[in-house]
């Protein structure tokens, strides 16, 4: 099987073969045929004079076609040397120019090919950083590229999630099995009293871990539904739910909670999965606060989208830092040493729900601290 700069090169010169045979046809033809000849009969050339004619020809032209033209024969003859000649120069000068041309139009597919190969035994770090003029082979390098980059960001954030998940998952088992190896001993009643609330509290939080991630596969292979949802309604309604399961964080910490709707925001979706999300964002907004804080919670219409809107105060987050925050098990500060017992998962559902949806999820860390998401989705998607 020939490569594609054999078969490139190949159809080139097939191509410069014919057009330069096409030409000497042309040429001969043209000669013969179009053109009058009047070449008259004059005094007959003797085979002395065109022996001597020769000679003098050969001495002063050493390399010229020694031939004396008397007929049209001749005529004709001397045009298809000329123009055999001309296609010999022409076909060979083509093919050297094709090849070399060939080649180095085709060394970006040939640098992709390597780069693909190498991406192939887990070298995802490698780059084509393809050079020259912006065609389609240096669009085609730089693709390449992206996707390389991303497909390296990809595979990182997943190894970051197997580990986070086996920890995530170990520590409540680890301190479970602790608990039931104090029960096994000999203890008392008032000890068994104070052990169960603690295992009753690991179990809680194995659960909502797996329930959080099961959450967080079924968001991703969740169809929407195309029905219309009231988003400002649902907002509403989930913002109150969420408040009232953490008065007792909103009552110690005297956090203050603005909603601002559209009326009728109406987008086409699931309304189960667009009632989680809101209350993730609502939920974050509410145990990553400070005393005396606000959470805001604003739908609008921009165009053909939905914006929903949702920012809180809070301790000051690097910029660089907020994307990981949509990755699992990523948090804005360490759960040990502080009160927050979420699972990290939160946000990574809520890009997920809104992949979904067909929109897309930014967040920007706030100058006086604190965080807004924003998520766009489409109204007539």
């Amino acid at each position: 099987m020939l490569s594609i700069h054999a078969r490139l090169f190949a159809g080139f010169g097939a191509t410069l073969g014919v057009a330069a045979a096409l030409m000497v046809a042309i040429i001969y033809l043209g000669i013969r045929f179009v053109p009058s000849y009047d070449l008259r009969p004059g005094t007959p050339i003797s085979q002395a004079d065109i022996a001597t004619m020769k000679l003098e020809h050969s001495t002063t032209l050493p390399l010229a076609h020694t031939t004396v033209i008397s007929s049209k024969q001749d005529v004709w003859s001397a045009v298809l040397f000329v123009s055999v000649a001309a296609l010999l120069v022409v076909t060979a000068a083509g093919l050297v120019a094709g090849w070399i041309l060939s080649r180095r139009l085709l060394a970006p597919i040939h640098a992709i090919g390597e780069a693909a190969g190498r991406a192939a035994d887990g070298h995802l770090h490698d780059r084509i950083n393809a050079t020259g003029p912006p065609d389609e082979l240096k669009r085609l390098a730089d693709t390449f590229d992206t996707m390389l980059a991303r497909l390296e960001e990809s595979f990182a954030a997943h190894q970051r999630f197997a580990a986070t998940a086996s920890h995530e998952l170990l520590t409540p088992l680890t301190t479970t099995r602790a608990i039931l190896q104090v029960t096994e001993s000999e203890c008392s009643g008032e000890e068994l009293a104070e052990l169960a609330p603690m295992l009753r509290a690991t179990n809680e939080r194995s659960i909502a871990v797996v329930t959080a991630l099961l959450q967080l596969a079924a968001a991703d292979r969740m169809l929407p539904d195309e029905e219309p949802v009231d988003v400002s309604a649902l907002v509403a309604e989930t913002v109150a739910e969420t408040v009232a399961e953490q008065r007792d964080t909103v009552a110690t910490r005297r956090i203050t909670v603005d909603v601002d709707t559209e009326p009728e925001c109406l987008v086409p979706g699931n309304a189960a999965l667009l009632r989680q999300l809101i209350a993730n964002l609502v939920g974050n907004a509410l145990a990553y606060n400070v005393e005396g804080g606000r959470v805001g919670v604003m739908v609008d219409l921009r165009a053909d989208d939905a914006v929903l809107t949702v920012r809180n105060t809070g301790p000051r987050i690097e910029a660089d830092a907020v994307e990981r925050l949509f990755e699992p098990f990523q948090r804005a500060q360490p759960r040990v040493g502080s009160d927050r017992s979420g699972h990290g998962l939160g946000l990574a559902i809520v890009r997920s729900i809104t992949k979904a949806h067909g929109g897309i999820v930014t967040a920007s860390a706030l100058p006086e601290g604190g965080l807004a998401v924003r998520v766009t989705i489409p109204v007539g998607r």
